[in-house]
């Protein structure tokens, strides 16, 4: 089996072709960060544009790198939500277009389980695994039951943690995108010159909340006065870095408890989602792992952020059980993982 994967749910365009053993045999990503930079975050207008210029050829050049013909496909799949409803809209007309003129199934993927299932690509773990997973929209606790079946235990109940680093990010002059650009200035900077709160910790339950320490980090920010120093910024950017690991690895520990309890033939914890690539983090998360007995799995970096190979898998997992969908599938903004799942106050399609 062989499937083509599109994501275009915010500024990545990209196009992945995948075997059923999950061998990657092209997976093409252009980036949009050069359109983004100069307004320090996603435009998504001109996210949407850029996706309908790009995204056939992109296509066309997976499948010229993979080296097969639309003949060869098993099935296309596409991110079908959720997202920047413009943007998922031209990878999912691409793909039923795909679909209907090669004859081949249509796989309408949730852009979240691409996220989750990515580790059964790289590395083959079985069912259920706990999963943190943290990116610019979406911060998550969930336990991966199955394709399709997920038990969210814990959200974010305001702000996404890729969010809080890329407001950090915009706040401290930094660059886009955020995440990678308040790593960098972390690793020269002093985590304990700025006592920041993390919030959350020591509450029941395994709910996120990042609002309050943007706030925080401004607030820091003023109190320094008119003149920062580069080192100012370094030592604010490591200070909100732990702080940030410290209110996911706070939430984990709870989520920890749930886990052993009700799958104790669970064995992994994995992070996966744009965040997942902060070094702070995945240094924190395998002491937590290995502490509790368990193995911390994380993609590589070149797989934790969009691209196709992640929803070119997803598709594979689901043509396997069947689990395809017919040319009039919808886009979908919002699109929870687990829809059984309470809503969270403030957290809108974050949850």
């Amino acid at each position: 089996m062989i499937v083509l994967g599109l994501e275009s749910s915010c500024d990545e365009t990209a196009a992945a072709v995948v075997t059923a053993d999950g061998k990657i045999l092209s997976n093409v990503v252009l980036s949009q960060v050069e359109e983004h930079a100069p307004f320090g975050g996603v435009v998504p207008e001109i996210a949407a544009r850029a996706h309908v210029t790009q995204m056939d050829r992109l296509v066309s050049q997976a499948m010229s790198e993979a080296g097969i013909n639309y003949s060869d496909l098993s099935g296309v799949a596409a991110t079908a939500g959720p997202g920047l409803i413009g943007g998922v809209l031209v990878g999912l007309m691409t793909a039923k277009a795909i679909s209907a003129v090669a004859d081949i199934p249509l796989m309408g993927v949730n852009h979240l389980e691409g996220h989750a299932l990515t580790v059964r690509m790289t590395d083959g773990i079985s069912f259920p695994y706990l999963l943190l997973l943290v990116s610019g929209g979406h911060s998550q606790i969930l336990v991966v039951e199955g394709v399709g079946k997920f038990r969210r235990l814990g959200t974010t109940i305001d702000d996404a943690v890729g969010e809080a680093f890329d407001k950090t990010a915009k706040m401290l002059g930094l660059g886009f995108p955020g995440g990678p650009a308040v790593e960098k200035a972390a690793n020269k900077g002093d985590p304990k010159r700025f006592d920041l709160p993390r919030p959350m910790k020591g509450r029941p339950g395994c709910d996120f909340s990042f609002s309050g320490l943007k706030t925080a980090v401004r607030t820091a920010l003023e109190k320094l006065g008119g003149t920062v120093t580069d080192q100012d910024k370094f030592d604010l950017a490591a200070s909100f870095q732990l702080a940030a690991t410290d209110a996911l690895i706070n939430r984990m520990k709870q989520a920890l408890k749930i886990y052993k309890s009700d799958y104790p033939e669970g064995s992994n914890i994995v992070v996966a989602g744009g965040v997942a690539a902060n070094q702070c983090l995945r240094a924190a998360l395998d002491k937590l792992a290995d502490d509790n007995g368990y193995k911390l799995v994380v993609p590589p970096p070149k797989l934790c952020t969009d691209n196709g190979a992640m929803i070119a898998w997803a598709g594979l997992e689901r043509l396997r059980l069947g689990l395809t969908d017919d040319l009039d599938m919808a886009a979908r903004a919002r699109w929870p993982l687990d829809p059984n799942a309470e809503p969270a106050p403030f957290a809108g399609h974050k949850a």
